[in-house]
């Protein structure tokens, strides 16, 4: 026998004896998914702070007991139906037969009275919703949470409240008293099982769950890699060592038009609703006024930026909710009409006596601030601060690093910033957090409300819809809210983003919601 023949029977011999899950976890023939953010943590929800890459993972390996629907209303997930007393305290969920965590046990009421419980009662930062007021004033919405039966979870509120099936959605359902081990080795219902998750290397191996109670997925090993650098990222897409980069954050719009063109590779685009906007501090002159804020919306060509910049990848918003909800108004539109900006800006006192430069009493250009890491934010905001610069306003851009940048914002040391939300902005429960004077932060207190904007009007509305459960009323105050929101421009919506997918020719059945989340990950083939 020759001596590359007897090679050739070890390395088989080798291979028969590696089980085929070993090989798998090594990623040698998995399904690569690539990701262009870190994952902060595989805790499914015990972590300080929430990431969308994090979330992304989650949704392979667990089921939460709501959902969001197509509209972003909330429909049961492990629930299979959600009943709500009419006093609007009680709320009943349902859960679905034969669901099984991935070690083989059924789910009970147990395990979600257990999950609830522990977060209720915990201070995660899915836990912090749960709660009204701060310090000495911190109370719980929750009153109990009971398990009749084995199918039945109760959970009985201390008040009506309408966020408590908003706030449900990322709470992954874990197995009762499993919360220490979920940190290392998540254990879940969802469509895939853990494997391995390796830190420093940001790569997480998973396996089709055979048992899956919506059906087992069409992918049996997946490999979820961060590749956070544009080149990077390129480079393994074209080499085919990537399988699927869904919505690819590392990504401009020109390199994704440059993949289009690979014989290898398709990239397709879906409608998002992820929304990209100027917060504006309100409290800072001249920003406090709201002819300048206005002034500022008319002076910027989204359209332009959109066909120019984007190349197309994104919608013009004129709200910070998603066209696709429920509650959806348009409120005051703003085209780009820059005699109009400056016609505002005379009207707010700013007037350009020669019509040629900065005009009078803008002592010092307004402060834009951005995060450092965002390439395409960075571009943006060059042409932005043109835009701006042809109606009178003179503009410096500042790049903190991003965790900088929060903090910033979080005690009001800036003027305009470039902000992207991710999933919040398609429940109108947020505009409250956003744009309510009891929101707005201070030293000991972080809240949400950024633009420091405060109007009674405004607050009376937000108090009465967030505690409305008829729809129709519902809807009728959020187009009030909204047209008070877009005519005072504490915010300035910008585009919703596309989702955009970039895969092998031969990765089929390719169907991302608006939301851009990775439930479409099981479903998923390759020839």
């Amino acid at each position: 026998m020759s001596r590359s023949k007897l090679i050739l029977l070890v390395v088989l011999a080798v291979l028969m004896i590696v089980p085929v899950s070993c090989r798998r976890a090594a990623g040698g023939d998995a399904f690569v998914i690539a990701l262009g953010d870190n994952i902060r943590t595989i805790d499914p929800i015990g972590s300080p702070s929430v990431d969308a890459a994090s979330e992304r993972l989650r949704t392979l390996i667990f089921n939460t007991l709501v959902k969001k629907n197509e509209k972003f209303d909330y429909v049961g997930e492990l629930a299979s139906d959600i009943k709500r007393s009419d006093d609007g305290q009680t709320y009943t969920f349902t859960l679905h037969d034969g669901v099984k965590f991935h070690d083989g046990r059924v789910l009970t009421s147990a395990d979600v009275k257990y999950t609830l419980d522990l977060v209720f009662t915990s201070d995660f930062a899915k836990s912090a919703s749960f709660y009204e007021g701060t310090g000495a004033d911190k109370r719980s919405y929750i009153k109990s949470v009971e398990a009749p039966d084995p199918r039945t979870i109760v959970v009985t509120l201390i008040k009506p409240w309408v966020g408590l099936l908003s706030n449900l959605v990322p709470v992954a359902i874990i197995p009762k008293d499993s919360y220490e081990s979920q940190k290392e080795h998540p254990l879940g219902t969802g469509p895939f099982k853990f494997i391995r998750y390796d830190n420093a290397q940001q790569v997480c191996d998973v396996e089709a769950f055979p048992e899956y109670w919506e059906g087992a997925p069409n992918l049996q090993t997946v490999r979820v890699r961060v590749i956070s650098d544009m080149n990077a990222m390129q480079a393994e897409l074209q080499s085919g060592r990537v399988d699927i980069a869904p919505m690819p954050t590392s990504l401009s719009p020109d390199a994704v038009k440059r993949l289009e063109q690979s014989p290898n590779l398709q990239v397709q685009t879906f409608q998002g609703s992820n929304v990209v906007l100027l917060t504006i501090n309100t409290a800072s002159p001249p920003l406090d006024n709201v002819k300048v804020r206005q002034a500022i919306a008319y002076a910027i060509d989204r359209q332009s930026l959109i066909q120019n910049l984007l190349l197309g990848f994104g919608e013009i918003a004129h709200s910070i909710i998603p066209e696709e909800s429920w509650s959806y108004s348009p409120g005051q539109t703003y085209s780009y009409d820059p005699a109009r900006a400056k016609q505002l800006l005379d009207e707010a006192g700013f007037r350009d006596p020669d019509g040629d430069g900065p005009r009078m009493r803008f002592e010092k250009p307004v402060v834009y601030k951005l995060s450092g890491s965002s390439i395409a934010g960075r571009q943006y905001a060059g042409v932005i601060q043109n835009y701006l610069k042809e109606v009178g306003i003179p503009v410096e851009i500042q790049t903190p690093e991003q965790n900088t940048l929060f903090d910033e914002l979080r005690r009001g040391n800036f003027q305009i910033s470039y902000t992207q939300w991710v999933g919040g902005n398609q429940d109108p429960i947020f505009y409250k957090d956003l744009f309510a004077t009891s929101e707005i932060p201070t030293p000991t207190r972080p809240s949400r409300n950024r633009s420091r904007y405060s109007n009674k009007e405004l607050d009376a509305l937000l108090d009465e819809a967030v505690n409305t459960f008829d729809r129709e009323r519902a809807r009728e105050l959020y187009t009030r809210i909204q047209e008070i929101v877009s005519r005072e421009v504490p915010v300035f919506p910008l585009w919703y983003q596309s989702n955009i997918v970039i895969a092998k020719k031969n990765v089929g059945n390719i169907q991302v919601n608006a939301s851009g989340d990775w439930g479409f990950v099981r479903n998923l083939t390759k020839n």
